[in-house]
């Protein structure tokens, strides 16, 4: 390599060393230490190593990054800075200050070129995985001979801290599984975390680790050494059938004579006097911060201005692709402009009251199998529990190595990699993700959830066996808090149908949804399909909440009740109302929804004037206080639930029209 080359390239590397550096050091706050190691190997990666396009950071065919290693996110908003992306010096020096663009961790949305929000760790190992996947589906549906449209990569840099949460398995044995070989990860193996040396609590083999998880992996001795990283890197991208992994011997603050190899510079402030020392060891002024020498600026931005060339071609060779293929290119092109087929609405189901008892989980089967052919980007599957969640679109194949266009997804019993890797799918365009398992296991999905609401995408989390209802599995599988727990997460829509049409149209709303997650919520038990002829439609579910069933006078008594405890209390009004108690009842699949109604419309479901109403619903009363006012009361469960058949179940916790009756009769003191 030319010495002018190797002495830029080294000052490039220094210069995003000390940005990072001094980022931190005038927010008071962050990550010094991993920037200042770690800056070769991302030096690699923007220098050579990856195609993109800062001028338009949404090209879809550049490649993925991922910074798992989001605490050291000062490394990733330099490379952004230099390389010519919409971040200015000044978003540098505002790190982690009100609205600034520089969170404390990569936010999606925020900064141009920040491809997911990450930050809990493990969680950008796991969204790798899935927009690994998403590049193979792409690939798989639209490339045709002579048109390869989708052939990126995803990089990403972790960390120790990454390789010791358990997401990391479940997403690593997931990939090896598949034989992702769109996958370089690059493991910034400092060992160091915030107690001291990594060597207190994780002493396992990474390499061997992964090569029995079915990945490729090289191991770097020295993470300065930019020659045997981008070789390493090179090896990699040779490697197509499996994962691979590049394990980078480095040392944390590199460059610190006082702090290198330390704890303090983990997650600290290096200080001024320290930075100064190594403002002098890279042989800067000392004096000087936020200091950009004019060459590197000018090198790395002739690096990003080739990204508008790479873009270029590819534009040329859809165009042609376009004239080839132009049913497929019209697909995409809908795709990636966010609107659905003009026939996706017609092929949405109707059930009849004729029908027998139908669970909103048999029924939501149908609807995805109706959907499906007219909404191809609809891809999905479950944590081994297909059969059960019915989310299995019949006549399509899986994905699977060989079978990347198959639209069944068999994640495992990893839940955790499962919704991490669904947000990577829902993270790219043309693709509708979705995943299923059981409510209860939602507790082992909470922290992908959460970040898909922060960063308003749209998976949508299938969730079956809803209540009590489930019966005999008992206490453990019987989800109580659940419920309430997703509601609680701001941003996230939770929707409970109460029979198959509500189901129906519980996925036109989750599917139409743009700006967050969508959680849908099914029993296993069979339930009565309501009449929409004599009863409310089920459409009006996009409200939130709709007058199911109203008396003739004003009501008396408001009945109130998401899911399986609607039939329960459209029964009850039936026995109030031969007693001469006029009720009305409301179905209320989705708090969420309601609350985006406007007051009129919420005053006309719950006139202010009628305070006695009463909820209805198998799981924590928690929340319902809300609608049902101090006047109020609320059938739930306050406790646990018991291993029996569910009609048992349902007797015992007051889950009965008897009961529903007695309780609203004693709201309106009627004996």
């Amino acid at each position: 390599m030319d010495q002018n080359v190797q002495d830029i390239e080294q000052l490039g590397i220094n210069t995003a060393r000390l940005l990072s550096v001094d980022g931190v050091q005038k927010a008071n706050s962050g990550h010094p230490g991993m920037p200042m190691g770690a800056a070769p190997m991302a030096h690699v990666l923007w220098a050579d190593a990856m195609k993109y396009n800062p001028k338009n950071p949404e090209w879809p065919n550049r490649d993925r990054f991922i910074l798992s290693a989001g605490h050291g996110c000062m490394l990733q908003y330099s490379y952004l800075y230099l390389t010519g992306y919409d971040c200015t010096l000044d978003d540098l020096k505002n790190f982690r200050q009100l609205n600034s663009r520089t969170a404390g961790h990569p936010e999606y949305g925020l900064l141009p070129g920040i491809d997911v929000t990450t930050g809990p760790l493990g969680a950008g190992f796991a969204n790798g995985v899935g927009f690994a996947i998403a590049q193979k589906h792409l690939a798989a549906r639209f490339n045709k001979p002579g048109f390869d449209l989708f052939d990126y990569s995803i990089y990403v840099i972790c960390s120790d801290g990454d390789m010791s949460e358990g997401v990391t398995a479940e997403a690593a044995s997931m990939a090896g599984h598949l034989g992702l070989g769109n996958m370089i990860y690059l493991y910034d193996d400092n060992h160091i975390s915030i107690e001291g040396d990594t060597a207190i609590a994780f002493t396992e083999d990474v390499a061997m680790r992964f090569e029995a998880y079915g990945w490729h992996v090289q191991i770097v001795e020295d993470g300065n050494d930019i020659k045997a990283i981008a070789t390493a890197v090179d090896n990699a991208k040779a490697e197509i059938n499996r994962p691979s992994l590049i394990k980078v011997r480095t040392h944390l603050a590199y460059g610190s004579p006082n702090k290198v190899n330390t704890a303090g510079a983990h997650g600290s402030p290096l200080g001024a006097d320290e930075i100064k020392l190594v403002k002098k060891f890279f042989g800067f002024d000392p004096e000087k911060s936020f200091y950009v020498p004019d060459e590197v600026l000018k090198f790395y931005h002739a690096v990003g201005d080739k990204g508008t060339v790479l873009e270029s071609d590819w534009n040329a060779l859809f165009a042609k692709y376009k004239a080839a293929h132009p049913a497929l290119a019209a697909e995409y092109e809908l795709a990636l402009s966010g609107k659905l087929p003009a026939g996706f609405l017609a092929t949405i189901p109707v059930f009849e009251p004729s029908d027998k008892k139908m669970a909103t989980r048999q029924a939501s089967g149908k609807v995805l199998n109706a959907i499906a052919e007219g909404l191809p980007q609809l891809i999905g599957g479950s944590a081994d529990l297909s059969p059960s969640t019915d989310t299995t679109l019949n006549g399509y194949d899986s994905f699977q190595p060989g079978s990347y266009g198959g639209r069944n997804f068999h994640f495992g019993i990893r839940e955790h990699a499962m919704g991490s890797a669904l947000n990577g799918m829902a993270l790219t365009k043309g693709v509708i993700p979705y995943g299923a398992t059981f409510l209860i296991f939602s507790e082992y999905m909470r922290p992908p959830i959460r970040l898909a609401a922060i960063m308003k995408i749209r998976p949508i989390f299938v969730y079956t066996h809803d209540s009590i209802g489930l019966g005999e599995d008992g206490t453990t599988h019987q989800p109580v808090e659940q419920l309430i727990s997703l509601r609680s997460i701001p941003n996230v829509t939770v929707i409970r149908p109460a029979d198959a049409n509500e189901t129906a149209q519980a996925w036109r709303v989750a599917i139409q949804h743009t700006d967050g997650p969508v959680v849908l919520v099914f029993t296993r038990q069979g339930l009565p399909i309501i009449d929409q002829a004599k009863f409310g439609k089920a459409t009006e579910l996009e409200k939130g909440a709709y007058i199911l069933s109203d008396s003739l006078l004003d009501p008396q008594v408001i009945l109130i009740a998401t899911g399986s405890e609607v039939d329960l209390i459209l029964q009850a009004q039936t026995k109030l109302t031969e007693e001469g108690i006029s009720t009305r009842v409301v179905s209320m699949p989705s708090w969420e929804l309601f609350e985006k109604q406007d007051a009129a419309y919420k005053e006309k479901i719950f006139p202010a004037s009628i305070k006695k109403r009463l909820a209805v619903e198998a799981g924590s009363p928690l929340g319902w206080h809300k609608y049902v006012t101090d006047e109020g009361a609320i059938i739930a469960m306050n406790g646990f639930g018991e291993s029996a058949p569910a009609d048992e179940l349902y007797k015992v916790f007051g889950f009965t029209v008897e009961n529903v009756v007695a309780k609203a009769k004693g709201l309106i003191n009627i004996k």
